[in-house]
């Protein structure tokens, strides 16, 4: 019992460690997409989205959310890693990657992979993304906000 209480303790000081400052406090994004997955149907997203500054312009973090694919009416969970950076005052890229899982196709687990850019405002964000969402191409506007 000593031994789990001194593991448990150099673990919370371990990670009062890595708190983040103020200055890099982690970020809440909601988004919107709209999405046309070719020879197969639209989709429409509405995800929340975690991040956090690595250094500089770039940034990580992980969204989740949901999503309704409109042929069959099937639901989906979008879940994607990220990594973000803004270029310029107002101009951003990222690349993403992770599963999807869409109920009602038979195979749920669905890779994604996409490269995104746009605009990006104080708060708000407008821009398209390009990428692979199993077993075809997938492209969409994404709308965003920054808390």
């Amino acid at each position: 019992m000593k031994l789990l209480r001194s593991c448990l303790g150099g673990l919370l000081a371990l990670g009062l460690f890595f708190v983040p400052t103020a200055s890099e406090a982690a970020a809440v994004r909601a988004g919107l997409g709209a999405d046309y997955w070719m020879d197969q149907s639209a989709a429409f997203s509405f995800t929340l989205g975690v991040e956090g500054r690595i250094a500089g312009p770039l940034s990580v973090g992980a969204r989740f959310g949901a999503a309704l694919i409109t042929d069959g009416n099937d639901v989906g969970i979008p879940l994607d890693l990220y990594l973000r950076a803004n270029v310029a005052r107002s101009v951003y890229i990222e690349g993403m990657a992770g599963p999807w899982i869409v109920f009602g196709r038979g195979d749920e687990f669905r890779a994604h992979a996409a490269f995104g850019f746009g605009l990006q405002g104080k708060a708000a964000s407008i821009g398209l993304e390009v990428g692979y969402l199993d077993p075809e191409p997938i492209i969409g506007l994404r709308l965003g906000y920054k808390f």
